[in-house]
């Protein structure tokens, strides 16, 4: 099968990055790089296992999920089932860590999945700690296995934990990130068909999308060092609620906005 082909069967599906995708699988499953594929448009792939995964990305199943990894920030992460795919809206978390950590700083990282927003802040920050906390240990194992490939296990603590019934966090943090389940169940109901591979638990946050707001910032904000923040990735609607809600516990806020100015990113920051 050319890439050509394997395009056209993309597209036909649905899939909007049909051309990109179709390099990608065909570079995978053939063993030749970019460079060569692209120098030679008409060469032909008859593996199996491109077949097997073409068939696959028809029924909608994630293309990270199909090769098994996902790049984020600038790291490698090995991606399944058992965790979300990593996405470039959540690097404007790492970005405001690595950017504003204190020197020497510890952080944390709450609902941690893959452990990309860990792992890509440490990688860039060789002087700071980090904790990550996650209530799967499938996520978890697959959290172990990045942080050793990316070099960073000795800084990294993983920890299993259910957030929304324990009370306690294992130290106090110069910074709390995380990116939680955040949809709310209207929203849910119109997700493209991708996201139903995904895990349910990484989306769903409760009628309105904000339970995991509410208890971080209800519960564990006495583990947070004077001066220290919690940054949140948001939903594009609910800047104003995280405001108000910061508020009602003694923070300000602010919401910095993604690449397509939308609402992405909670900064809080408790009043003095």
């Amino acid at each position: 099968m050319t890439r050509a082909e394997l395009c056209a069967r993309l597209r036909t599906a649905g899939i909007e990055e049909a051309e990109e995708e179709a390099k990608r699988l065909f570079c995978h499953f053939s063993g030749m790089s970019r460079a060569a594929a692209l120098a030679e448009p008409g060469a032909d792939c008859s593996a199996p296992a491109l077949l097997s995964a073409l068939a696959r990305r028809e029924a909608r199943e994630p293309l990270a999920y199909i090769l098994g990894e996902a790049w984020f920030y600038d790291e490698r992460y090995r991606v399944s089932p058992a965790c979300l795919i990593p996405r470039p809206e959540t690097e404007l978390l790492v970005e405001h860590a690595i950017a504003t950590l204190a020197r020497g700083g510890c952080f944390a990282d709450l609902c941690t999945g893959s452990g990309c927003i860990a792992i890509s802040t440490l990688c860039h920050r060789p002087d700071a700690t980090a904790d990550g906390y996650e209530l799967s240990s499938a996520a978890l194992a697959l959290a172990r296995e990045n942080a050793r490939e990316n070099g960073v296990s000795d800084r990294l603590c993983l920890h299993e934990a259910d957030l929304l019934r324990c009370d306690r966090l294992a130290r106090r943090y110069d910074m709390i990130l995380s990116n939680p389940p955040y949809v709310t169940e209207e929203e849910w109901q119109a997700v493209a068909p991708e996201l139903h591979h995904e895990p349910l638990c990484a989306f769903l946050g409760g009628e309105d999308g904000l339970v995991f707001y509410r208890r971080f910032i209800g519960v564990f904000a006495p583990f947070l060092k004077e001066g220290g923040q919690f940054v949140f990735e948001i939903g594009w609607r609910q800047g104003k609620a995280l405001r108000l809600l910061a508020a009602e516990h003694g923070f300000d806020c602010v919401i910095e906005r993604d690449l397509s100015g939308l609402d992405r990113v909670a900064i809080l920051t408790r009043r003095h």
